[in-house]
């Protein structure tokens, strides 16, 4: 079966949200525990929703923790996002070629959409689901499912794309191929461990593992 429906995870994958993520991170942890967790902590956080780190931090503070950060991450949101190289062309290519396909993430939508928006990738995904649609979030298939629907696609023809092992579980889940992507800030020893189908070294070797262009 020809894949013709691309789920993509966004932070890490689409937009290089990074150093926004690992900022907001220190910003909200130096408030509430003062010099007990550092940058490579950070980058632990990086791909479980907000609630799962900041419960390992201080569980009767969750909630304030995850306003604190947001209001941080929302004001130095336009400053310090980027995208990845290769990633606009590579989508403007897969919408022209008629493909399906959604977002799929473990932030909120209104923060996705922010991102989405900044790199001008808006115009190219109708569906997005957050982590405000979903009762589960990844590495559960609840919400690759949901954007399946959403899309009017079924599994037989879609692919997981993400940079965390949270996206490829998620795929592995469902029982959809994998890719993950060679720049996640995790680095290429964790990307191996993850066992996705693919591993991408700049977003347009996508077009030929789909068949958009020869090999």
């Amino acid at each position: 079966m020809k894949i013709d429906t691309l789920l993509f995870d966004l932070d890490g994958t689409l937009i290089n949200t990074n150093e926004l993520i690992i900022a907001s991170f220190l910003h909200t942890l130096d408030q509430y525990k003062p010099g007990e967790y550092t940058r490579e902590h950070a980058i632990e956080f990086i791909g479980p929703p907000l609630r799962d780190s900041f419960e390992s931090v201080d569980d009767a503070r969750v909630d304030e923790m995850i306003q604190t950060y947001r209001t941080f991450n929302h004001e130095k949101h336009d400053e310090l996002v980027t995208e990845y190289e290769g990633v606009y062309e590579t989508i403007e290519r897969f919408h022209k070629e008629g493909y399906k396909l959604a977002i799929v993430t473990t932030k909120i939508r209104q923060t996705a959409l922010m991102g989405l928006k900044l790199t001008g990738l808006d115009q190219f995904f109708d569906v997005v689901i957050g982590l405000d649609d979903v009762e589960r979030a990844k590495p559960d298939p609840e919400p690759l499912e949901k954007a399946l629907n959403a899309l009017g696609s079924s599994k037989e023809s879609a692919m997981m794309i993400g940079d965390s092992l949270f996206d490829v579980e998620a795929g592995k889940n469902l029982g959809v191929p994998t890719a993950v992507v060679g720049w996640s800030i995790k680095g290429p020893e964790k990307i191996k461990t993850f066992e996705a189908d693919y591993t991408l070294s700049n977003m347009r070797d996508l077009l030929a593992i789909v068949g958009v262009e020869k090999q």
